[in-house]
């Protein structure tokens, strides 16, 4: 079992490397658990070793990490009605610039937080609606965020130069 006492399958089946396109992107890796809280550091440590690997600064892994805790407990809470379903992270790390993508891939409700109106930070947060500041969060930080709905699947994929 993968370090998440939730995790869904081992190491060996979990982690797998993906294709390789010549000239922009240098490796692609994924990750399936289970979308629980719980397996949040499974996740980081998957993302955390792929960027360390690439030479990661450490202010740009945590932007990183701040952007996928924010991705990945919104799968875990709010994807799945009823029961508890899988979310797969992929990540990949093009060259030329070097950036890290990251793609987030569930079954569960669809749901565009590329869509989500950001909140209004110029008010206090006691005159603010509730939600919203993760994702705006996530905009903010992340070079881009992009969502699409394809074959009753939600991916979510982000992408952070690495500098």
């Amino acid at each position: 079992m993968t370090e998440g006492k939730h995790a869904k399958y081992n190491k060996h089946s979990s982690l797998s490397p993906g294709s390789r396109t010549p000239g922009s992107v240098k490796s692609i890796m994924k990750i399936t658990v289970e979308a629980l809280v719980d397996n949040l550091g499974t996740v980081l440590a998957f993302v955390d070793g792929q960027l360390e690997e690439h030479g990661c600064p450490m202010r740009t892994q945590y932007e990183i990490d701040v952007a996928v805790e924010e991705l990945f407990v919104n799968v875990a809470s709010y994807a799945y009605e009823t029961g508890v379903g899988a979310v797969t992270v992929e990540m990949e790390v093009e060259e030329n610039p070097k950036t890290a993508v990251i793609r987030f891939t569930d079954r569960g409700i669809p749901y565009n937080p590329a869509a989500r109106e950001d909140p209004d930070v110029t008010l206090p947060a006691d005159q603010r609606e509730i939600g919203g500041l993760g994702i705006f969060m996530v905009k903010k930080s992340m070079d881009q965020l992009a969502y699409e709905y394809k074959d009753g699947q939600n991916i979510v994929t982000i992408r952070k130069t690495i500098k």
